[in-house]
């Protein structure tokens, strides 16, 4: 479905013993709440805040005070005007145009975040029968940036799943893995992403160093992430995987196309709204 948006389409598109990741026991997870409802409360605070900077950073110039007028997340981005009224989940957008777990263009009017469980057979219909459909007619239009987030919650396969799948972007082969690794069905914990197997999943994905994939998984920057990316994930209630936020909009599991079509347009509408209305 065509978004009904004249935007031209850009070159240059972003390319693309071992610490555990630290998951919060299931315990002391948040309980199963609508993804919804605690979003809501979660992008208030971000919105409160995001005011809060703001006007410290006073009223004249161009929003972007401060020394080294970098955004907070080192990308260069101003977080005080992405995280906008119509949409304080920019907040979360990171827009780094070196992300390599990233599609799109950075200044997409869409953003949509997408919380992956490498395990998760919902995750596996959206990347068969969804991702790349979104990619020919929203990415490549430059409509939507996809940003990917690690949310490993089905057990010790799905964690090193995300670390392979980690390392394998610090190569510049996210997308081919992500497709590769999720290209088919399976049973959880069955033996797919046993370590002894995900060196040859990396090939297959054109990992060109497979010596450095395995000590990427290994490594302290791929428990951050994953760690980080959960917690982010939890925080905002999600309990399933995929969960996506689409310009701050929820949407749950393997939604078909037209779920995705609709609140992109929706989302489209309101940046061109917005725009007007500044204008």
């Amino acid at each position: 479905m065509p978004v009904s948006r004249s935007r031209k389409p850009k070159n240059g598109r972003p390319a693309s013993a071992r610490p555990t990741a630290a998951r919060p026991a299931a315990a002391s997870r948040p309980a199963p709440v609508r993804f919804g409802v605690a979003i809501l409360a979660a992008l208030l605070v971000c919105a409160l805040v995001i005011g809060a900077v703001a006007a410290l950073g006073g009223g004249g110039g161009n929003g972007g005070s401060g020394s080294g007028g970098g955004g907070a997340d080192g990308s260069g981005q101003d977080q005080s005007q992405n995280g906008s009224e119509e949409n304080p989940a920019a907040a979360l957008e990171r827009r780094d145009a070196d992300d390599p777990y990233a599609l799109g263009e950075v200044d997409a009017p869409v953003v949509m975040l997408q919380y992956t469980d490498f395990q998760s057979a919902f995750d596996g219909s959206h990347a068969r029968d969804t991702h790349d459909r979104l990619v020919q007619e929203f990415v490549d239009s430059g409509v939507l940036r996809i940003e990917f987030r690690q949310f490993p919650i089905n057990g010790p396969e799905s964690d090193a799943a995300a670390r392979a799948s980690w390392a394998a972007g610090q190569q510049g082969r996210f997308w081919e893995f992500y497709r590769l690794a999720l290209g088919e069905e399976f049973h959880q914990n069955s033996g797919r992403f046993a370590e002894d197997r995900l060196p040859e999943l990396a090939e297959q994905a054109g990992v060109p160093d497979v010596d450095r994939f395995l000590a990427d998984m290994e490594s302290d920057a791929a428990t951050e992430t994953l760690t980080r990316d959960s917690e982010e994930g939890l925080s905002l209630g999600a309990s399933t995987a995929p969960s996506f936020l689409v310009n701050g909009r929820p949407l749950l599991g393997a939604q078909p196309l037209e779920q995705f079509e609709g609140a992109i347009q929706q989302a489209v509408d309101a940046a061109d709204e917005a725009e007007a209305a500044g204008n």
